[in-house]
């Protein structure tokens, strides 16, 4: 009675044990952030922005059709849909070395045992025996199966909470894994955005390239037959035509960087290069966004930027890992058991054969092992403290990715309206210009002068709308606005089939 009161309690403490973890225990790091952005004049800091969805605001069927594409097909979020899969298998890994273990075994074993013996022909009653034809027998000894059948169970009891560190990093690991796939699709989502505004401002400025164009050759054409005329010179005949090939020549580099950014688009979607040229074909307007945009509070950004939490959260698991190395350094104790039967034939296992069992704890020190474990937990600490080091880096980067873009659309907004007014005086200028030159009351100079300054004004007006717009789609990614939606993270990409036993093929 007293033995078994004595198990009881040895149990008990045990379990009592298996609570315990050394190491440290992880804490969410404050984050010193300002009370308010510098730049919250220009916008408005008491509302919060509108984050899920923000491109919709843009009003661009195509665009949101786009993302809707990138996301499904874009290879980056496959990739960190698989990386889900990968660190939820490793989480349940991790957490099957809290349970016991339980392992089956059988063997078939068919021996004999004889020998060779000069002798008169006499047979045993445990062999037989053959005659060589010379008086001589050989014994066969006796021959005989053996069947065996048992189970091994151990369970780690983890005392020190090796085992739970690891489970509790691959549970942070999991957790990064999720915030990662968020990050790749805030990235793609800005990525999509910007590279869409810039196919649509490249075309506004090829349509303004081929419209100068044809203005300019128009103004060429009547320059040469007032030359021919003898009503003007030579020399503004050539400088009429050297200006309409000089514009002329800025359309083949137009042209390239359309294509370049269709083609990036194409390949964010998940496409070949080219898929998208023929959708894109049709020139429409430049997207433009609702301004200003509310940016909230600076802490915030803590909570809805996904790069953010990606780097709290791998801080966390390797203070986890901290944990686990340190766990290594102290004993460890395991209980272990196993049952087995044996017998002469198969129907005999478990009825009318040897049953043996065997029960008890096994305890491992380390004792010595040349400051190899106390390393281990320098590197482990180390590591930590890099990723606690990323993490500040990224809080000071969302930050600072704020304000710059916070900066850049205000600025760029008050530089459209310059743009807005100079293009409007240089119009004027130009209509000016011709008429004064068709008077005969100004030279053709004045007229270069202007239209150069016309087109100028034009392509630079075209180019600051496309970086507000582009402003806009930064400042929505520094807030950590990006996609909100579900994505299978479930469905691998490569389905095996025939996993079975089969016949090996031939290496390819």
């Amino acid at each position: 009675m007293f033995t078994i009161y004595k198990t009881r309690a040895a149990i008990a403490a045990s379990l009592l044990l298996a609570g315990c973890a050394v190491g440290p225990d992880y804490r969410a790091p404050a984050m010193p952030v300002p009370d308010h952005w510098d730049q919250a004049h220009e916008t408005n800091p008491a509302a919060q922005p509108e984050l899920p969805q923000w491109w919709m605001q843009l009003n661009d069927p195509l665009l949101a059709a786009l993302i809707d594409e990138a996301v499904v097909g874009n290879l980056n979020v496959a990739t960190a849909a698989a990386k889900i899969r990968e660190a939820r298998a490793t989480y349940r890994q991790a957490g099957g070395a809290l349970f016991p273990k339980l392992t089956g075994s059988a063997s078939a074993t068919r021996s004999g045992s004889g020998s060779s013996a000069v002798s008169t022909a006499t047979t045993s009653s445990t062999g037989s025996a053959t005659s060589d034809g010379t008086g001589s027998t050989i014994s066969l000894g006796t021959v005989g199966n053996t069947f065996q059948a048992g189970f091994d169970a151990s369970w780690e009891l983890d005392l020190f909470g090796a085992n739970w560190r690891a489970l509790e990093a691959a549970k942070y690991g999991l957790d990064a894994a999720q915030w990662s796939l968020r990050s790749t699709l805030l990235t793609l989502v800005g990525d999509v955005a910007s590279y869409y505004v810039q196919a649509r401002g490249y075309q506004a400025r090829l349509a303004l390239a081929r419209n100068t164009v044809k203005s300019q050759e128009e103004t060429a054409r009547l320059t040469r037959v007032k030359f021919e005329s003898g009503a003007s010179s030579g020399l503004d005949a050539a400088n009429a035509a050297g200006q309409a090939q000089t514009t002329r020549a800025t359309i083949p580099t137009l042209q390239t960087s359309y294509a370049q950014a269709v083609h990036s688009l194409s390949v964010l979607t998940g496409q070949a290069p080219e898929e998208l040229m023929g959708r894109m074909e049709k020139p429409e307007a430049v997207p433009v966004p609702k301004l200003p945009v509310p940016v909230g509070i600076p802490a915030d950004v803590l909570l809805s930027r996904p790069d953010v939490r990606l780097a709290e959260r791998q801080y966390a698991q390797y203070t986890a890992k901290v944990g686990q190395a340190e766990a290594a350094r102290y004993p460890s104790v395991s209980l272990t058991g196993s049952l087995s039967t044996s017998g002469t034939q198969i129907g005999d296992l478990g009825m009318r054969s040897t049953i043996g069992w065997s029960f008890g704890p096994s305890l491992s020190i380390p004792l010595f092992n040349a400051g190899k474990l106390k390393a281990a937990v320098e590197i482990a600490q180390a590591q930590r403290d890099q990723y606690f080091i990323a993490y500040r880096s990224a809080v000071l980067t969302a930050l600072k990715d704020v304000e710059d873009a916070s900066v850049a659309l205000s600025q760029e907004t008050g530089r459209i309206d310059a743009l807005q007014a100079s293009v409007t005086s240089y119009q004027q200028a130009a209509i000016l210009s011709h008429s004064l030159y068709a008077a005969g009351s100004t030279g053709f100079l004045d007229v270069l002068t202007a239209d150069r300054s016309l087109y100028s004004a034009q392509d630079s007006l075209i180019q600051s709308r496309v970086l507000v717009t582009t402003d806009y789609i930064a400042l929505n990614k520094a807030l950590g606005g990006g996609w909100d939606g579900e994505v299978d993270t479930s469905k691998p990409e490569v389905v095996d089939t025939h996993t079975g036993p089969h016949l090996r093929q031939a290496v390819q």
